[in-house]
């Protein structure tokens, strides 16, 4: 039984969606968007796209496991993985039909349209999920501020 059908949602059969995204932090918000989305698709593919045109705090590899420990592991029809590259091109690599975009604003629908328009032509058709009102306020970026505004912590082996 998949999850969306535990849920009393009903999937696609065979339906594969990519949320893709730097996540760089991997925030509450997209945790929220994974979780709803799981319901909806049979499978979904957390993809940490690598953007040339971004300086992640992290490597590749470590925001991935990151990612991959926010998952319960109950979500056994989720899966994280990694890419450079168009996400469309991904996309059919995976036999996926469905990319999966968060939206805050109203701001980021205007962005996201002309990005769903544009993968539509690949034929890749494009699922936005409005952010939860608590969760809307924090993006990745406010995440990252905030992580950097705090003060190093002295490790509990150090002396004071």
């Amino acid at each position: 039984m998949t999850a969306a059908s535990d849920r009393g949602v009903l999937p696609v059969h065979g339906s594969v969606a990519v949320y893709p995204g730097t996540f760089d932090p991997f925030t509450p918000g997209h945790r929220d968007l994974v979780a709803r989305a799981r319901v909806m698709f049979d499978r979904i593919i957390v993809l940490l796209a690598v953007n040339p045109d971004k300086r992640p705090t992290a490597q590749t590899t470590a925001r991935a496991a990151r990612v991959r420990d926010a998952m319960p592991a109950a979500w056994g029809n989720v899966e994280v993985d990694t890419c450079t590259g168009l996400t469309t091109a991904y996309c059919v690599r995976r036999g996926a039909t469905v990319i999966i975009r968060g939206l805050r604003t109203a701001a980021d629908l205007r962005y996201e349209y002309q990005l769903a328009a544009m993968n539509e032509q690949l034929g890749i058709h494009t699922v936005w999920l409005p952010s939860r009102p608590e969760l809307a306020a924090t993006s990745s970026t406010v995440a990252r501020a905030y992580r950097s505004a705090q003060p190093a912590r002295p490790s509990p082996n150090s002396e004071e």
